[in-house]
């Protein structure tokens, strides 16, 4: 079972604290937190879900980066600068982590990066975990005059800076964004750094990851792959890091049926189901070795708040400290319409 038991890159922030200090799997929700058809949100209410979602004892509530709207893709995410969102909705929360998932790390400067995640870090109390991605979406790229083709090193580099500023004072280095030489960046994180998870492959190989990540998040698959993608990230791990704990996390689309005992049957990136199938998916995650889910709302039929309520009043108490965790030979088998999930889910 998921446990962290040592220091992961330095000491462990009040945000990775909330995501991946317990024995248990933890459970987020990524913005916006409604249903909506079309592209875009109404972001109607967010507010007030998120000081829910905290009370009801959700981990985390994740940001996503996209900076522009594309109709081909579907989604606007939760439309507003995920900068300026950060600092309003650590406003009104007080414990609940603040997740990108993810800043899309080739568009912006990593030293805007830098300060910006430093400051969110330093007026939330240190519950800023800074997921980065290189993104998807080739007409962003076009429209910043970035090489879509670049991306992968461009990441890699950007991710180098991020931390030479956030982890010493005056750093000196030559770097494709600049050259750092007799200045330095302030604030400076609560920790020695803000804790980094790379959100897909973003051009790199699993042991680069493994090697310069404190945690990796993944997208949905069959049970049977998600497992198979545990043991090699926890193989990368051992290789490049022996006797670190880096935490696996993923996202996962519902649909929560009024039905408690309603079976799962598949949808974009996740599924339709009852509460009671809803846990048993869950507890199987656990026993893989998933440390953390994120739900999205987008293609629900209830009102979110509804299905916050539910989840966090019938769902999430059987995952908090004190319960035991469910063993692998009590883990309830997944259903085969749930295991089309492979034909829709990425493989980034």
């Amino acid at each position: 079972m998921f446990k962290v038991n040592r220091l992961i890159d330095g000491e462990l922030s009040a945000g990775f604290r909330q995501m991946f200090g317990s024995r248990r799997i933890t459970f987020g929700i990524f913005f916006p937190i409604e249903s909506f058809q079309g592209d875009t949100p109404s972001m109607k209410d967010q507010g007030s879900l998120a000081a829910l979602s905290e009370q009801l004892g959700f981990a985390a509530l994740w940001f996503r980066d996209v900076p522009l709207r594309d109709p081909y893709f579907g989604d606007t995410g939760q439309v507003f600068d995920p900068w300026v969102y950060l600092g309003y909705i650590a406003s009104i929360t007080k414990r609940i982590a603040l997740a990108t998932g993810a800043i899309i790390a080739p568009l912006r400067h990593p030293l805007h990066i830098a300060k910006a995640a430093a400051s969110v870090d330093r007026l939330s109390g240190g519950r800023l975990v800074l997921g980065l991605g290189s993104g998807d979406r080739a007409s962003e790229y076009s429209a910043f005059g970035k090489d879509l083709d670049d991306r992968s090193d461009s990441f890699r580099e950007s991710i180098d800076v991020i931390r030479r500023v956030l982890e010493n004072e005056y750093p000196q280095f030559d770097s494709s964004f600049g050259c750092f030489s007799g200045v330095d960046l302030i604030p400076k994180p609560i920790t020695r750094s803000i804790p980094i998870l790379i959100a897909g492959h973003s051009g790199q190989s699993i042991e680069w990851i493994a090697e310069n990540a404190c945690g990796w998040v993944t997208y949905p698959r069959t049970l049977a792959l998600q497992a198979e993608t545990v043991r090699r990230w926890r193989n990368a791990v051992d290789n490049a890091r022996p006797g670190a704990i880096k935490p696996l996390s993923q996202s996962l689309y519902i649909d929560l049926a009024d039905d408690p005992d309603a079976r799962m049957t598949p949808i974009h990136l996740g599924y339709r189901l009852g509460r009671t199938a809803l846990r048993s998916l869950l507890e199987q995650l656990e026993t893989i070795g998933m440390a953390h889910v994120a739900f999205n709302f987008k293609y629900g039929k209830r009102p979110a708040k509804e299905v916050l309520q539910e989840i966090g009043e019938m769902v999430l108490p059987h995952f908090q400290a004190g319960n035991e965790a469910v063993s692998v030979d009590a883990a309830i088998p997944i259903t085969n319409e749930a295991a089309q999930i492979e034909g829709v889910a990425h493989s980034k």
